[in-house]
Order: C-alpha cells, then sequence, then structure tokens
C-alpha cells in the first residue's frame, strides 16, 4: 500500500517535470481569493489558448524543479499555486494571466519561465504585452511584403511617368 503511494506521488513528480521541460513558458500563480465562478472563467480562457491551468503541490513542484534541473523557482513554490503550461504560444499564458490580474486583484503573478529559463515578474509582464503567434507572424510577413510592394510601386510609377511622357509627346505633334 505505502509502495503504491510513493509510486504514485513519483509518477506525478515524473509528469510534472516532464512538463516543466517540454513547455516554452509557464506561469505560477497563487489563486487563493478567486471565486469558483472566476477560476472557471480562468481554466475556459487558458484552455481556449491552448494553456493548461494545473493546481499542484508545492512539494511535489520543488522535486519536479529539481529533477527536470531548474533552479530558482523555490521562492515561488509556498502558498496555493497553479501553474499554467503552454507547450506551442510563449506568449498565452502571460498575456491571458497579466490581463486576469488586472480585471480581478486576487490573482497574483508569482513568477515563471520563458523558453527554460526563470524569469522576473517584469519579463513576464513585458511578455503579457506581446501580440500572440499569430499576430507575430502577420507582423513578419507584413515585413517581408514591404520590400516587394514598395518595388511593384517604383515600377508602376516608372511606367505612369513614361505613359505620361508618350501623351505629352502625342500632343505636341
Amino acid at each position: 500500500m505505502v509502495k503504491e503511494i510513493i509510486a504514485k506521488k513519483a509518477a506525478i513528480v515524473d509528469e510534472v517535470a516532464d512538463k516543466l521541460k517540454s513547455s516554452v513558458s509557464n506561469v505560477i500563480v497563487d489563486y487563493r481569493g478567486l471565486t469558483v465562478e472566476e477560476v472557471t472563467d480562468l481554466r475556459k480562457q487558458l484552455r481556449e489558448a491552448g494553456v493548461e491551468m494545473r493546481v499542484i503541490k508545492n512539494t511535489y513542484l520543488k522535486r519536479a524543479a529539481a529533477k527536470a534541473e531548474i533552479e530558482g523557482l523555490d521562492d515561488v513554490f509556498a502558498g496555493p499555486t497553479a501553474v499554467c503550461f503552454s507547450e506551442e504560444d510563449v506568449t498565452a499564458p502571460a498575456r491571458i494571466l497579466v490581463k486576469f490580474a488586472e480585471d480581478h486583484e486576487n490573482l497574483e503573478i508569482k513568477g515563471g519561465m520563458i523558453e527554460g529559463k526563470v524569469s522576473t515578474l517584469d519579463e513576464i509582464d513585458a511578455l503579457s504585452k506581446l501580440p500572440d503567434r499569430d499576430g507575430l507572424l502577420s507582423m513578419l510577413l507584413s515585413v517581408l511584403q514591404a520590400p516587394v510592394r514598395n518595388f511593384a510601386y517604383a515600377v508602376k510609377a516608372v511606367a505612369d511617368s513614361k505613359d505620361e511622357g508618350a501623351d505629352a509627346e502625342a500632343d505636341a505633334e
């Protein structure tokens, strides 16, 4: 019986360690003081963005961080703790949680990791102000198209000026 319990706890630690390693970003929050409806709303927003929110015991989190060779998070693993994992969009957890915290003062962002590096609250706040992945790709595409678009405008302007020159010569005759 005791061995089964220890095995279950070890499995949870292994799973959390794998999630910490595989996520591109995660944000750790204290959700104390939020109502059930507020937590449900927050989870819904996170889930729609592909972010998983889990409430995990601090001892499991400390052991998982040690197993994943992550240092610097022990201070944030105190009190009620929920971790939001994102394996695809780096900005999603920070963007959603910072906005939610602005509207709900009971949600406290305690820390997190961005692409395997322990991050400060300022870094998480700065990350929250970036657009999502689709927005960044759209901006990149716009920047890449600009030289082609400008070249096309220049060619059109040259063609238009030659047409005007030909029209002026025809009028002169």
